[in-house]
C-alpha cells in the first residue's frame, strides 16, 4: 500500500493548519458562509440536517489496520460512536461539531489520511476494483494508477473549482466490480498485441438527474500518456462546461450535448499540446508506484486448508453457509477472500460502530496482513485469509455481529442516508431498507432468488445508484408525503444499463411488498440457471408491472 513521502505530509499537515485558521475564522464572524463553503466544502464539510458532515478519503478503498483504528478513535471521541460507509469507498462521519473539525482532520493527518477533494467541484476520490490484486480475472492491478491519478488532482490548480464535481475508476478485471461506466471518466484497462497494457478510456457516464452510460473516447491510450490525455479532457470540461445551471453542469451534458465524435476531436486536438509536454510518466514512474502494491508473500497451498474446512463446515452448518456466501476465491490457492457484510438485520446498510472498526482492525492484523478494503456495496472485504484461518476469522465476526451470510442477496442492498441525515433528501432510505430486511428475512428463500442487487436514494442526487441496481428505489416527496419510485433491470458492472421506471410511485409502506410481487413473477417464469437480471432483461418490464400494481 502506498506510503506518504515527505512531501504528502507535509501537504496535508499544511492543509490542516489552513483550515483550523479558516474554521477560528467562520466561528469568530470573520469569514462569512459564503466566503466558508467552497473552503469547507473542499476540505469534505457539508453542513446537513442536525450536524456538519464530514467525508474522509479512503483512496480506491484501501485502509492500514492502524487506519481503520484511528477511524474508530475519531468515531469514539468526536461522533457518537459510529460511522458510514459510502458507495464511492470513502467513510462519513455525521454528527460532529464544526469546531471539532480542525481536530478531526490532525488525527487523520497522523495516520497518512485525509478529507482533502472528498467534496466541491473537484477531482473526487478515485475508485477502484475493492478485490484489486487478489483475483485472477485481472490484467493488471489497477490501483498504482488510481494513485497517479491521486497525486496528479490532488490540489490540481486548474481543476480545483470546476463546472461541477469530478469522479474517476479504475478497472482491470474482466468483471467490473468499480462501477466503470457510470463515472465522468471510466478507465478500462486492456492489453493490445502490439503495445502490451494500456487503457481503454470512456468519458460522460453518471447517475443524478441525468442518468448517462459514459461513451469510448478512446478504445487504446499507452499507459505513460495517462495523466496528459486525462488533463486534455479535463481541459475541455473546464473550459466548455456549462456553469449557469448546477443540473447541467456535469461533462456528460457537455459529452451529450456536442456529441462524442466532437468532444473527442476538441480532446485530442487539446491533447497535441500536452503528451509531450512532461507530465507523461517514465516506465520507471509507473514501476517505482508499482512498488507500493506488490503481492505479500503467500504461503503455498499444502492441502492443510482445504481439510481444516472440511472439518470445519461439517462441525458448524452456521460456518458453512458464511463461508459459501461471504467467502469467494483468491488467486492464491491457500487463501480466500473474506466479505464482511456490514448489512446485519435491522442497522443501517453501511454504518460500522467504533467496536466494530476496532474488532476488524484487530483480524487484520492478526489474519490479513493488516489491510481492510471498503468496497462500493459498503462492506469490508479482508482480502488475503488463510483458508486455515477462515473458522477464527468467522468466529471473531460473528462477535462483532458482521456475519451475517448474506452477501449477493435482496438484503445486501445500497442505502444512501436519505432522509434521516442528508439536506437534500426528499425522502427515507434507511426505513426503506429496514422495511425490507424485514419483510425478506428467511436467508433460504434470499438464496434460492440468487443475486439480486437493491439499490435505495432518497433524492435524484443518486448516492444510492438506484439507476443501475436490478431493483432500483427512488424517494421522492409527493405533497410531504414520502413515495417510491421502482425500476428494474439496472446494472453497473461491465454489462452496464439503466433501470427502467415500472409505473406509479408507491406508498412508504408499500415498497417491500411491491418488490415481493415482483419477486414473485421471477419464481414463477425464471429459466433454469437465470438470474433476475436476466429473466427482466428477456421479458421486459411488463409482466413485472402488470403484477406489482394489480
Amino acid at each position: 500500500m502506498y506510503q506518504y513521502s515527505a512531501l504528502d505530509q507535509q501537504l496535508v499537515d499544511e492543509r490542516v493548519e489552513q483550515f483550523r485558521d479558516q474554521t477560528q475564522r467562520f466561528l469568530a464572524g470573520e469569514l462569512s458562509e459564503e466566503a466558508f463553503r467552497p473552503l469547507r466544502l473542499m476540505n469534505g464539510l457539508y453542513i446537513q440536517t442536525h450536524a456538519p458532515m464530514l467525508r474522509v478519503a479512503i483512496p480506491y478503498g484501501l485502509l492500514a489496520s492502524d487506519q481503520l483504528r484511528k477511524l474508530a478513535h475519531i468515531a469514539r471521541t468526536y461522533d457518537r460512536s459510529f460511522a458510514h460507509l459510502t458507495t464511492r469507498q470513502n467513510i462519513q462521519y455525521n454528527w460532529l461539531k464544526l469546531e471539532d473539525v480542525p481536530d478531526v482532520l490532525e488525527e487523520l493527518s497522523r495516520v497518512e489520511m485525509h478529507a482533502i477533494q472528498t467534496s466541491g467541484n473537484c477531482i473526487r476520490n478515485t475508485t477502484a476494483d475493492h478485490l484489486a490484486g487478489v483475483v485472477a480475472d485481472e490484467l493488471d492491478d489497477p490501483r498504482p494508477y488510481c494513485e497517479i491519478i491521486r497525486q496528479w488532482s490532488t490540489l490540481h490548480p486548474e481543476f480545483s473549482f470546476l463546472p461541477r464535481k469530478f469522479k474517476i475508476a479504475v478497472s482491470g478485471s474482466a468483471h467490473d466490480r468499480a462501477a466503470t461506466q457510470v463515472h465522468d471518466i471510466g478507465i478500462y484497462l486492456v492489453n493490445n498485441p502490439d503495445q502490451g497494457i494500456g487503457f481503454r478510456i470512456l468519458v460522460g457516464g453518471g447517475l443524478g438527474r441525468t442518468p448517462v452510460i459514459g461513451k469510448v473516447i478512446r478504445d487504446f491510450l499507452p499507459r505513460h500518456q495517462l495523466l496528459s490525455y486525462l488533463e486534455a479532457i479535463l481541459r475541455i470540461y473546464n473550459q466548455q462546461g456549462r456553469r449557469d445551471n448546477k443540473y447541467k453542469a456535469r461533462i456528460k451534458i457537455l459529452v451529450n450535448a456536442l456529441g462524442i465524435d466532437t468532444f473527442r476531436d476538441l480532446v485530442e486536438e487539446e491533447w497535441l499540446h500536452l503528451k509531450d509536454s512532461g507530465i507523461d510518466l517514465g516506465e520507471a514512474e509507473i514501476e517505482a508506484m508499482r512498488q507500493f502494491f506488490q503481492p505479500f508473500e503467500y504461503i503455498a497451498d499444502t492441502g492443510e486448508g482445504e481439510q481444516a474446512l472440511a472439518r470445519s463446515c461439517q462441525d458448524s452448518p452456521a460456518f458453512r453457509i458464511w463461508y459459501e456466501r461471504n467467502t469467494q476465491e483468491h488467486k492464491a490457492g491457500a487463501y480466500r477472500i473474506v466479505n464482511v457484510s456490514v448489512k446485519a438485520p435491522g442497522i443501517a446498510p453501511g454504518d460500522l460502530t467504533d467496536a466494530q472498526m476496532d474488532g476488524v482492525a484487530a483480524l487484520a492484523d492478526n489474519f490479513s496482513f493488516g489491510q481492510v478494503r471498503v468496497t462500493h456495496e459498503q462492506n469490508l472485504v479482508l482480502a488475503d485469509v488463510r483458508k486455515v484461518d477462515l473458522h477464527a476469522v468467522w468466529k471473531g465476526l460473528v462477535a462483532l455481529d458482521l456475519s451475517t451470510p448474506n452477501i449477493g442477496t435482496l438484503t445486501d442492498l445500497i442505502c444512501c442516508p436519505g432522509l434521516d441525515y442528508c439536506s437534500l433528501a426528499n425522502a427515507s432510505s434507511i426505513p426503506i431498507a429496514k422495511q425490507i430486511g424485514d419483510r425478506f428475512d428467511d436467508l433460504d428463500y434470499l438464496y434460492d432468488l440468487g443475486d439480486i442487487k437493491i439499490k435505495i436514494s432518497g433524492c435524484m442526487n443518486a448516492c444510492g445508484h438506484h439507476h443501475v441496481g436490478h431493483i432500483g428505489i427512488l424517494g421522492v416527496d409527493k405533497k410531504g408525503e414520502e413515495w417510491y419510485q421502482i425500476t428494474l433491470g439496472g446494472s453497473a458492472e461491465e454489462d452496464a444499463s439503466l433501470g427502467k421506471i415500472i409505473g406509479p410511485a408507491v406508498a412508504k409502506d408499500q415498497v417491500a411488498e411491491t418488490i415481493a410481487k415482483v419477486l414473485d413473477v421471477y419464481i414463477a417464469v425464471r429459466q433454469e440457471e437465470e438470474t433476475f437480471l436476466q429473466c427482466v432483461r428477456r421479458l421486459g418490464i411488463a409482466p413485472f408491472k402488470e403484477a406489482a400494481y394489480a
